[in-house]
């Protein structure tokens, strides 16, 4: 059974464990320069942001980040894939912000179409990402 819950200190562990899983998963359009100079931001922050957890017997194996109607992050434990953990979390997620949006690495296909699938729409493009490398970012937001 899964359930939603907040992150809770000591679990950044497995919160990087879980990214690290994810973007070495999902992400090999990333420079290994670019993966290390990221992976050493996210270790800065993540263990201490605000997290939607899925958990099973309250063990994390997906998360979520929103700020301000702003869908910043959503990261899957590879081996849980495809189970539907990712689409619980969005839903959760537009329960507290229905009009939420969202960024997308255009070269990340399997993510575009998931978030398609959960009814989010393209309302732009970026050629470069937040923090100004070339990998193209697509804008979204649900329109359901």
């Amino acid at each position: 059974m899964i359930t939603i819950r907040r992150s809770r200190p000591g679990e950044g562990d497995r919160i990087i464990e879980i990214w690290r899983g994810a973007v070495d998963a999902t992400h090999d359009f990333l420079t290994p320069e670019d993966r290390l100079a990221i992976d050493e931001m996210v270790c800065g922050f993540l263990p201490q942001a605000p997290l939607w957890l899925a958990v099973a017997n309250d063990y994390p194996l997906a998360f979520m980040l929103i700020g301000g109607g702003h869908m910043e992050a959503l990261f899957v434990d590879p081996a849980h894939r495809g189970t539907g953990i990712g689409a619980a979390l969005v839903r959760h997620g537009l329960t507290l912000h229905p009009k939420m949006t969202t960024d997308v690495n255009e070269q990340n296909d399997e993510a575009v179409r998931f978030y398609e699938r959960m009814g989010f729409r393209q309302t732009g493009r970026s050629p470069i990402d937040g923090q100004g490398r070339p990998y193209p970012l697509i804008h979204l937001e649900y329109l359901n």
